[in-house]
């Protein structure tokens, strides 16, 4: 069992719900990131989905494209990436660490030797799972298999336009969880509907066994309250990224710790 997936039932079994920040690696300091993940721990959050830094992010807004570029600005790829990894990993040995990003900075991994390299790496370094924005589930067989000999889970995107079709695509390949995109557009865009959100996981469902997260408007303690009386998980990005951005290096870490804390509670409540 990954440890994404002993999160999921342990969670389950003790009727609480999932709370899984995203932040992009290396921001806003190049060598915050192993830090900041165990603040993030220490706030409650049950798994967290770390961003690889990419050129032309094209499903991320404005707040998540501009801290990209700012980590790629410091010098910070998949390489360094893992790196932080290695780092938490010598403290926290449960956490699920998650992935998050595009097909071009696994596929030109170390060379010539793309996604088989980049998975044997991720293994090693203590990676649990792969959301890739943009492999689609007929496209990604070979990937699942690659990641699952190492215990790694693939993690697919459903949006409000998934059909019936697409939903059985994922749920063939798709292990950990789902991750349910409840706007149309790029992150942090709109405003949420949890009505919408609340009527259209049951669809999901019919489809996906696996626990389904929410992301993706979510901004407050009220709507990850409201998300989290119907889903398994709430993620939580732009708005953290959000509140870091500006923060200066002392105070990045408690920024975020504080915020999420409540998320938590409310989670919790």
């Amino acid at each position: 069992m990954s440890r994404i997936a002993a999160t999921f039932a342990r969670l389950k079994a003790e009727n609480r719900k999932a709370l899984i920040p995203y932040v992009t690696a290396g921001f806003p300091f190049a060598d915050i990131t192993p830090e900041l993940l165990h603040g993030m721990v220490a706030a409650g959050c049950d798994v967290i989905e770390l961003g690889v830094p990419f050129s032309d992010p094209m499903a991320d807004g404005p707040v998540i494209q501009a801290a990209g570029e700012h980590a790629l600005s410091l010098g910070i790829g998949m390489p360094q990436v893992l790196d932080m990894v290695r780092a938490f990993r010598r403290q926290d040995d449960a956490t699920p660490i998650v992935l998050m990003g595009y097909a071009n900075p696994v596929e030109r991994y170390d060379g010539r030797h793309g996604a088989g390299a980049f998975v044997r790496d991720a293994g090693a370094a203590g990676v649990d799972g792969v959301l890739i924005v943009d492999y689609p589930p007929e496209e990604a067989a070979a990937f699942a298999e690659q990641l699952r000999a190492q215990d790694m889970d693939l993690i697919f995107l459903l949006a409000p336009t998934s059909t019936d079709e697409r939903m059985a695509q994922v749920a063939r390949l798709a292990t950990g969880y789902v991750y349910y995109v409840s706007l149309k557009g790029v992150t942090g865009a709109g405003h949420l509907d949890t009505g919408a959100v609340e009527a259209m996981l049951p669809r999901i469902r019919q489809h996906v066994a696996i626990p389904v997260g929410v992301g993706f408007g979510i901004r407050d303690a009220a709507t990850a309250k409201a998300v989290g009386q119907v889903a398994d998980a709430v993620v939580i990005g732009s708005r953290l990224i959000q509140l870091i951005a500006e923060e200066p290096r002392e105070k990045v870490v408690s920024t975020a710790r504080e915020f999420l804390s409540g998320i938590r509670q409310a989670l919790d409540t």
